[in-house]
């Protein structure tokens, strides 16, 4: 469905009539954008990329995959030291069950540098060590080297399979969550300057300190666990306490300096042109997501099932929005009753169920402290 914006197509350089705006400088403006075609009652952020004073960050509910907390609070719980929180917009979709990975992420999601939860074959978004945003489908080649050369491939902080493995770092929670079964190698660190935490594209030699035939493996700051399911063990290599392991976190393309990634999808916008092949393309949802183009980062929300307000949009009506107002990439967010928007410590989105949803992370603007000069 084509989309109708005319003279209604946020300016940016003053808010289009009838629309409420906070505009800061020219670095970062907020507008909700009130359109009758739909009626849609569109959120939007834009960031300029080169501004120095402003940082963009994945935020994860109560710094664990295990839980989850409301947009609200995961801005609350920011460390002051990385600065002022501007604006924000819940993330990747995740999974509620079962109750011990309740809030983990669907995809990839990387925290100041650290890699929390391993890439799937969703879309998704990151910045690379270059400061340059990007989006697309990340394969994990995660793997564990045992002491003879044979090869395992692993997942990450996820329920693990029956015939799979998955390592799982503290940012798990308390334990790994799995049940009895398998088998359960406790890892420590041989360099601890390259241990935790976790980072992508490393190579790191682990040492084991214990294996246990036992499931849920109480998780320590200093420790990581790989855990194989019980259909891996009738070819397991034989591994010994004292051994050396080897953890391979390798991706393609490379994730390697990425301080910052968020699962999602699917991608809308792909060089300036709308994507195609989406599922489910005109029902409309409540919707989070995000875009760029050379000069400018957006942040978008769209309240939907209101229909006094705002009845949601498309895959396609997004798309089209995006283009509208100049940007080359965009990916979808979250959606539904997930989706929530907060900008100066406010929630200004009407989140579809009356208030916010608990969600497993988000994305944040970030304006960073100033410097003292001495």
């Amino acid at each position: 469905m084509a989309l109708a914006l005319a003279t209604a197509t946020p300016a940016f350089s003053a808010a289009p009539a009838g629309e409420e705006s906070t505009r800061t400088n020219r670095a970062f403006y907020y507008v909700n954008d009130k359109l009758p075609e739909g009626p849609w009652s569109i959120h939007l952020v834009r960031l300029e990329r080169d501004n120095p004073d402003y940082e963009i960050h994945s935020m994860l509910a109560g710094n664990a995959i295990t839980g989850m907390t409301t947009l609200s609070e995961q801005t609350k719980a920011l460390p002051p030291q990385l600065g002022r929180p501007i604006a924000a917009v819940n993330g990747d979709f995740y999974f509620t069950s079962p109750k011990a990975y309740n809030g983990d992420p669907q995809g990839v999601q990387i925290v100041s540098g650290e890699l929390i939860s391993g890439p799937t074959d969703h879309a998704c978004f990151w910045i690379d060590a270059n400061g340059t945003p990007n989006t697309g489908v990340v394969q994990p080649l995660f793997r564990a080297t045992w002491p003879h050369g044979s090869t395992t491939p692993f997942g990450l902080n996820e329920e693990r399979p029956g015939d799979g493995a998955v390592l799982y770092t503290p940012r798990m929670g308390p334990s790994t969550g799995t049940k009895s079964g398998g088998r359960e190698y406790v890892l420590e660190a041989i360099d601890k300057a390259a241990w935790l935490p976790l980072r992508v594209g490393a190579k790191i030699r682990a040492r084991v300190r214990e294996i246990r035939e036992a499931g849920d493996t109480p998780l320590k700051p200093e420790i990581m666990i790989l855990s194989l399911g019980p259909q891996l063990l009738v070819d397991a290599p034989v591994v010994g306490v004292g051994d050396e392991v080897e953890l391979s976190t390798a991706t393609a393309p490379s994730l390697t300096g990425a301080r910052t990634a968020i699962g999602g999808g699917p991608r809308l916008v792909v060089d300036g042109k709308p994507m195609n092949g989406w599922k489910s393309p005109n029902q409309r949802h409540p919707r989070a997501a995000m875009g760029w183009n050379n000069e400018y980062l957006y942040l978008m929300l769209v309240d939907g099932r209101q229909p006094g307000l705002s009845v949601g949009m498309s895959f396609q009506e997004m798309a089209n929005y995006f283009i509208k107002i100049g940007c080359t990439h965009a990916m979808n967010l979250d959606g539904g009753g997930s989706a929530s928007m907060n900008v100066f410590g406010q929630v200004v989105s009407s989140p579809s169920e009356g208030q916010e949803r608990p969600v497993a992370n988000g994305l944040v603007i970030i304006k960073k402290p100033k410097r003292e000069i001495p």
